[in-house]
């Protein structure tokens, strides 16, 4: 039991209640039990321990909506590549990790998401398929299937970091049959079924791989093992430039796999066009945004307000740890909010406030995952931030929203809770495995990069 107190509360619930000053509380199963304005009733902290934050904000943990952990001792390679060599840099010395590497790689970037308050993250994992960018428009993955312990490493990584997941794998059109693939799928789902009762196991996606395939049957095979596992399927999709007729030709194969509902994600979809974001929408497809990650890749700026005025649900995501480099949620809004108006010289393309709901709340609900986080309320675990906007001091405080988003920062965050269980003190991750990934990824990594030479 943890009863919160002294809070200025944006719970960003559906409708958006105003921040008021109040108090929530923890119940023994990580959930929030009450949650309201003013001082808790005489009583509700008698069970447990109140912790006082002075007057500071409490926020939903982040949601990223699109996310690849793995990624996290990659930072700084391809600094001036766009997508397709900036992988084939970034995946240099990944590529040759073993199933212990991804577990130390994985779990550096769980504790690293945590320590920036990123409390959930759908979770590309790396696959057993190398990229090779000389193909990627036409057969981009291939070379030898890696061990399945390859992707049940990085399950268990998540699961002893402590954040909370979606589990997303590629399903290797390119090597077998269609049962062959299919057969894999299932074996990895079974790797994860050991975790499924663990709190932060929010579920098993596919992370469709249309973009890179070679024919139409990658569509076909994809809904085949969405409908069989009863699975979501975030592909990326339109995200750069490159081979952009290619890339646009396949949307047709998707409609005519019949994958359009729901459950489809769109990842990126920056290069859409206004026919494929009304027939998206229409359909109730969602998409999953990364504006820090198509700013330093040069892929552009999606039209962030068509797709949401066209009804699509849009989620906000840090996307590799190697291409946002900091994995700064505050920074990715702000880049969404700055690259929107300069794009489109209009200040209301994206309200403040709006951005922040769309990193939170927005997330949770595009991945499917809202009645468990994205926002504060009754019965959704309680995954929330403590920021002060008074240290370091941003000034008054003239709009809650105003001052969150745009003034506070990394450098306000004061304590990150996951199921009402600290697990970040402001400064960085304070897990117990910190220490230990800390080394791992430095000692594993040297050790990659000496053995390639």
């Amino acid at each position: 039991m943890l009863t919160v107190t002294g809070a200025r509360i944006l719970t960003m619930a559906a409708g958006r209640p105003a921040p008021f000053d109040g108090w929530l509380s923890v119940d023994g199963s990580g959930r929030i039990s009450a949650v309201g304005p003013g001082a808790p009733p005489p009583g509700a902290a008698a069970d447990g321990a109140v912790l006082d934050v002075g007057g500071s904000f409490v926020a939903p943990g982040f949601v990223s909506s699109h996310s690849h952990l793995f990624t996290s001792g990659s930072r700084g390679l391809g600094m001036d590549q766009t997508l397709y060599g900036w992988v084939e840099a970034m995946t240099a010395h990944t590529r040759h990790a073993t199933p212990d590497d991804l577990y130390w790689l994985t779990v550096h970037g769980a504790l690293d998401f945590l320590g920036n308050g990123i409390t959930t993250a759908y979770d590309f994992t790396s696959g057993r398929l190398d990229f090779n960018a000389a193909t990627a428009g036409a057969g981009g993955y291939g070379g030898s299937l890696k061990p399945v312990e390859h992707l049940g490493a990085q399950i268990t990584a998540k699961v002893d970091a402590g954040i909370r997941f979606v589990n997303s794998v590629m399903l290797d059109e390119a090597v077998g049959t269609r049962a062959e693939v299919l057969d894999r799928l299932e074996e990895v789902l079974s790797l994860g079924a050991k975790h499924r009762e663990a709190p932060g196991y929010l579920g098993d996606a596919i992370s469709g791989a249309v973009q890179w395939a070679a024919g139409p049957q990658a569509a076909s095979i994809e809904v085949e093992a969405m409908r069989r596992f009863g699975l979501r399927n975030q592909p990326h999709f339109l995200e750069t430039r490159e081979q952009l007729d290619l890339q646009r030709s396949k949307f047709a194969w998707y409609r005519d796999a019949g994958a359009f509902g729901p459950d489809l994600i769109f990842g990126h979809f920056v290069q859409a066009t206004p026919a494929m974001i009304d027939e998206a929408a229409a359909a109730g497809c969602a998409m999953s945004w990364q504006p820090a990650s198509n700013g330093r890749l040069a892929s552009g700026v999606a039209d962030i307000p068509a797709i949401r005025a066209a009804g699509m649900r849009v989620g906000v995501g840090l996307d590799d740890q190697a291409c946002t480099d900091c994995s700064d949620p505050w920074m990715n809004m702000r880049m969404g909010v700055y690259l929107l108006r300069a794009a489109t010289h209009d200040p209301a393309a994206m309200p403040v406030a709006d951005m922040l709901e769309l990193h939170t709340r927005g997330s949770a609900e595009a991945l499917g995952v809202d009645a468990d986080v994205g926002s504060l309320e009754v019965g959704k675990y309680a995954d929330f931030l403590v920021v002060d906007p008074r240290a370091p001091d941003t000034g008054p405080v003239w709009d809650d929203y105003g001052s969150y988003v745009l003034a506070c920062g990394l450098r306000n965050l004061k304590a990150v809770y996951v199921g009402g269980r600290r697990v970040a003190d402001g400064t960085g991750s304070s897990g117990p495995l910190q220490a230990d990934a800390t080394r791992e990824v430095h000692a594993r990594l040297r050790a990659i990069a000496a053995r390639g030479g």
